[in-house]
């Protein structure tokens, strides 16, 4: 952990368009992870924004008749208003237009360029650069036809002076940094990846120009325009109060998790690590770069024309639904595949068939049988294994988060939903109702059902924050659901008897397949 904050970070985005849900994967991701570890008890700081320069921005604005700040002043609010539907908890916004930002990118630039080690000069460049992607590719790279690998869109040759990074100097750091701390990099292959390029040899990258003006000027050199990694990657520190709070820094950093996506994978393993040796700075604990989120096997972008906007869904499943199934569905680290068909499919059988049904039913039965008070769970052994399922699952759960296995933690909190249902199924309290020598035997196995209900509640609010504060107020628990704790919230029988319960609406209606 950063010294006494755990610190996680999405990308930050450029806002040369409205988002789509592929951008809205990694911050789902970074978003359970975070509440996950608020879950723990951790101190959490969970940092996202806009990265609102480059060559890209300033096109952009020009084709729609703006300045660039006009342009990303306009823009900047829709990303935040898809934040706010998918209930992105973030605990700062940067956005790198901000005096804060240019403060913090100024002093690494100084603290690397006066280091004694010549790690930033000048010198002229010409080569294939890929605006969308803010980089040079060699031809080798490209792909047919002369296209970006990444964007599939052609590459312009651009030849300009510009200081340079000597990048090339910080090999054998890099690999000796990667040895030490093998999870430096997640997953693995990601890793192999990693080591590939730096021990195929590095090439110095440039960090300014003078082709155009939207950005920071150099500190020393205000001709040139700080180019866009070194000026974006930076945000990362900024936020952590590298250039005006030392304190705050030094509880804060290194950053836990950097949660991007693997087509930026080079520039926050290679790029940025080199970029903070150079300046002084301890490189972050952890890299996690996820898989491409496709459609139809094409990677998700307004290029390919597969830029499906999150609303598109969020207006027919809803919030918890939209982050459930892409936590769920799509095996963390690799490539995942939406349909339509599958985000239904998902939806009806662990949501409305799974766990909706299941609070459905023990709500209902609790207030058909016990007027919707929670029974004593009498002196039998009517929870059965239940206190050992969840146990288990919780162990698991923990397990999974901390490795950043999502679909995996997921799925040890659905074996406790599979295992309730199934319990119900072998009790048969609708049976036991219909003799009153059984009534006890009913209020412990009722009992037994809705303190798991209040696990799932505790389990499941880091993935479905909207749900479980429905699911904790139909079970009229009076303690406030953010105030809950792993493993300590989960231990058997802490739900009082006597709680009054209540069967609201259905946590997840069914949907019909014919739905688009």
């Amino acid at each position: 952990m950063g010294r006494d904050v755990f610190y996680i970070t999405t990308p930050i985005y450029y806002p040369n368009d409205v988002p789509h849900i592929g951008h809205a994967y990694d911050a789902v991701a970074a978003d359970f992870i975070a509440r996950y570890h608020r879950l723990r008890g951790d101190e959490v700081f969970h940092l996202t924004g806009t990265d609102e320069h480059g060559l890209k921005l300033q096109r952009a604005a020009e084709s729609a008749g703006l300045s660039p700040q006009e342009w990303v002043d306009d823009m900047e609010p829709k990303w935040r208003e898809v934040w706010a539907r998918l209930d992105i908890g973030y605990d700062d916004y940067i956005r790198t237009t901000q005096d804060r930002h240019r403060a913090a990118v100024e002093k690494l630039l100084i603290a690397a360029y006066e280091n004694g080690r010549d790690d930033i000069y000048l010198g002229s460049y010409e080569g294939l650069y890929c605006v969308s992607c803010e980089a040079y590719y060699v031809e080798d790279d490209l792909l047919d036809g002369g296209l970006c690998p990444v964007h599939e869109r052609p590459v312009e040759l651009l030849r300009e002076e510009n200081y340079f990074f000597r990048l090339s100097a910080y090999a054998d750091r890099l690999l000796e940094h990667y040895e030490r701390n093998p999870s430096a990099i997640e997953p693995e292959t990601r890793r192999n990846e990693v080591l590939s390029l730096i021990r195929g040899g590095l090439q110095d990258f440039s960090i300014s120009r003078t082709s155009f003006d939207w950005g920071f000027p150099l500190p020393w050199d205000e001709q040139h325009i700080c180019y866009v990694w070194f000026d974006a990657l930076t945000n990362y520190i900024t936020a952590a109060g590298y250039a005006d709070d030392q304190d705050r820094f030094a509880r804060m950093w290194p950053a836990n998790i950097h949660m991007i996506g693997k087509d930026i994978l080079r520039f926050h393993a290679v790029y940025w690590p080199a970029m903070l040796m150079a300046g002084g700075v301890e490189p972050p604990v952890q890299v996690w770069a996820h898989g491409f989120l496709t459609v139809g096997g094409k990677k998700m972008s307004k290029t390919n024309l597969t830029g499906i906007h999150p609303f598109e869904l969020i207006d027919q499943f809803g919030t918890d639904s939209y982050r459930y199934y892409f936590m769920r569905e799509m095996r963390f680290g690799e490539d995942g595949n939406f349909s339509w068909e599958s985000m239904v499919e998902r939806h009806n059988a662990d949501l409305a068939n799974g766990l909706g049904n299941l609070a459905s039913r023990v709500l209902a039965m609790l207030g058909s049988y016990f007027d919707g008070i929670v029974p004593e769970p009498g002196d039998g052994d009517e929870a059965g294994d239940l206190p050992a399922v969840i146990a288990d699952a919780v162990r698991r759960y923990d397990e999974h988060m901390l490795a950043v296995q999502l679909h995996s933690a997921l799925s040890a909190v659905w074996d406790i939903v599979d295992r309730a249902n199934g319990y119900l199924v072998e009790k048969e309290p609708w049976k036991l109702a219909k003799d009153p020598e059984r009534r006890q035997e009913l209020a412990g196995v009722l009992y037994a059902s809705a303190e798991l209900l209040r696990v799932l509640a505790v389990l499941i609010q880091p993935i479905m924050p909207g749900a479980a504060e429905r699911l904790w107020e139909q079970l009229g628990v009076g303690e406030p659901l953010a105030h809950q704790r792993v493993p300590t919230s989960t231990a058997w029988g802490r739900l009082a008897s006597g709680t009054r319960t209540t069967k609201g609406g259905a946590l997840f209606p069914r949907l019909d397949v014919e739905v688009a």
